[in-house]
């Protein structure tokens, strides 16, 4: 106490200064003091620098360590400079690192640009490795379609119902671009349709139904997309309605209404017509009439000219008289038709 006091106040400054530059340095040291050991047990050289500088930057020191480690122990040579910069880019430096020890202990060509891509397109490098080793299967049709089979008609009318099972291998190569699942489904679904559909019976169908997974697989339905098929299964066939005699009996149905809307269209023109002949015939009978009318006229006229005298007038009207004779007596009378329908 004594010596504090007669310390004067420039060295007083000091002093705290140091204290707390020292304080500073014990909390960082202990601070990275585990993982520095930890770092340096497994055979990784980060200094407390490099430790401090990732903590600046705002980077998972703790992730990034772990991964050197883990990388390190796995034999890949992968700087911290590239960690840094993936974790930058937002991407998942741990799991990846995992993808390609998984990969290298399966003897596959994984390298950290590769890697390192497909992450941060989103892709899951850890499944993608690991669906390399381990074939997947997926099933045609999926759930997401909201369907229990995928249907067919065979060339004679027979619908055909088939759920198949695809096993798939992850090609890492085309992972980056290439087309997912719901491709591979889509593909196979329709090259099952297609299949179906040449088929000359459904019998045979039933018979041979890796005819269908062969023929799909003859047609590289793989291609483009970030899986390799290795193999069509048919898990089932059911035999679905007839829809030829179906669509057969539809078109019979809507001949059947053409033709009754022709007809309708011709016994309304017959109609029309038969009214336009009465409406002719009525007219005709007027001009008849209008013509008997004008008879006395012309008779009268033709006593004043002198053209007719009375006895041609007499006879004129005995052969009308001779003629409405003849007619009544042509005609049948109303009680023989009676008779006669009874």
């Amino acid at each position: 106490m004594f010596v504090l006091a007669e310390l004067s106040g420039p060295m007083m400054v000091g002093l705290l200064v140091l204290l707390l530059v020292i304080i500073i340095v014990l909390f960082v040291v202990f601070q990275f003091l585990n993982l520095w050991i930890q770092a340096f047990v497994s055979g990784v050289r980060i200094s407390f620098i490099d430790l401090i500088g990732m903590r600046l930057r705002k980077l998972p020191v703790s992730i990034i360590v772990n991964s050197r480690i883990q990388a390190s122990r796995a034999g890949l040579d992968i700087s911290q400079r590239e960690m840094e910069s993936h974790v930058l880019a937002g991407g998942d430096v741990q799991r990846v690192i995992s993808a390609m020890i998984a990969a290298n202990k399966a003897s596959i060509d994984l390298s950290w640009k590769t890697g390192t891509a497909i992450d941060l397109a989103g892709r899951d490098i850890l499944d993608a490795v690991q669906t390399s080793v381990n074939p997947k299967v997926i099933d045609v049709p999926s759930a997401a379609m909201n369907r229990a089979t995928i249907d067919g008609v065979a060339q004679d009318g027979i619908q055909l119902k088939v759920k198949a099972r695809v096993t798939v291998r992850t090609s890492i190569q085309r992972l980056v671009g290439g087309a997912t699942e719901e491709t591979i489904i889509a593909r196979v679904g329709e090259g099952i349709v297609s299949a179906i559909g040449g088929a000359a019976d459904y019998k045979d169908v039933l018979e041979h139904p890796d005819h269908i997974s062969k023929a799909v697989l003859a047609k590289g339905l793989d291609a483009n997309t970030a899986f390799e098929i290795l193999s069509i299964d048919i898990a089932d066939v059911d035999v679905g309605d007839n829809i030829g005699a179906k669509l057969q009996a539809e078109r019979a149905e809507s001949d059947k209404r053409r033709f009754q809307a022709e007809a309708e269209q011709r016994r309304a023109m017959a109609v029309a017509q038969e009214q336009e002949n009465i409406a002719k015939q009525a007219e005709n009978r007027a001009a008849v009439v209008l013509a008997e009318a004008e008879v006395p006229r012309a008779i009268a006229d033709a006593f004043r000219a002198g053209h007719l005298g009375v006895m041609d007038y007499y006879k004129l009207r005995n052969v009308q008289a001779d003629t409405s004779m003849r007619e009544a007596i042509a005609k049948p009378a109303e009680g023989s038709k009676q008779g006669t329908a009874v």
